[in-house]
């Protein structure tokens, strides 16, 4: 059968797969108008040939380039034109499939401590086994006095241009165990929980503990932990962590919040 020479607006769009809507929204901002129009009802009528201008537009279309953009070029198109709009747009999606990693290992790293937080029994000390764990150090923390809340907010001062993402989970780092022990809420140093980090908490075997508080205040996990390990004949080795599973993004009241101490440890008597 012979294709019509002139096809309703309808007709159309089932032709090219595309919306009667759209159609008629490129008509009206000038992007792409019927071949002609009926002068009695004004009714919109496409030759079969304008598939060709639909595809120039759904392909630019495709590549989120602006309709305003694909009208501007639309008649003084050349080859070297669309050179330059396709790689800007390249460009553009490059930095928006790098912010979308982003957002999705963000996910990733709160759902994980999430849930382990909603596993959790506070106050709680045990021995486990951890996987490895990379994040991004901070610079080093210069206390005054017993408040936390100064070098925190030094830190997320400088997050920026340390090319830090606070949105990460943000932990304390204690250089020895006897720094944890002597003074559990004044770290040596903040991180973030970024899985692109150079740093990582070695994979083995830690002692945890599991307390509720407020950033810095720890309560007396640290002592549990010590006596624990006194008790079942553990040696420290290493740095201290303190990551907050569960923080102001999940919980409203800060005296809530739910902190994971863990340093690593070995047993003197090995069975």
């Amino acid at each position: 059968m012979r294709m019509k020479d002139h096809l309703s607006i309808n007709e159309f769009s089932k032709f090219s797969g595309i919306e009667a809507s759209t159609l008629r929204y490129w008509d009206d901002i000038g992007l792409f108008s019927p071949s002609k129009r009926d002068p009695n009802n004004n009714y919109r009528y496409y030759s079969p040939d304008q598939i060709i201008a639909v595809n120039f537009i759904t392909v630019l279309s495709e590549l989120k380039i602006p309709l305003k953009t694909i009208s501007d070029i639309e008649i003084d198109r050349t080859p070297e034109v669309i050179m330059d709009l396709i790689e800007n747009q390249e460009n553009l999606l490059d930095m928006e499939m790098r912010q979308l990693r982003e957002r999705y290992s963000i996910i990733h790293a709160r759902r994980d401590l999430i849930k382990l937080g909603l596993k959790a029994q506070a106050p709680e000390v045990s021995v486990r086994f951890l996987e490895e764990k990379p994040f991004i150090l901070g610079p080093r923390n210069e206390f005054v006095g017993e408040s936390f809340y100064e070098p925190f907010v030094h830190f997320c001062q400088q997050a920026k241009e340390l090319r830090i993402n606070l949105s990460y989970p943000i932990g304390a780092y204690h250089e020895t165990t006897e720094a944890f022990f002597k003074a559990p809420g004044q770290p040596d140093y903040f991180f973030s929980i970024d899985p692109t980090g150079n740093n990582r908490r070695e994979a083995g075997e830690y002692l945890v503990g599991i307390t509720r508080g407020y950033y810095g205040e720890l309560d007396d996990i640290a002592e549990k932990m010590k006596a624990y390990a006194d008790k079942n004949s553990l040696s420290f080795s290493g740095p201290a962590y303190v990551i907050y599973l569960h923080d102001e993004v999940c919980l409203r009241d800060p005296s809530q919040y739910l902190a994971q101490a863990c340093v690593a440890v070995s047993r003197n008597n090995p069975l």
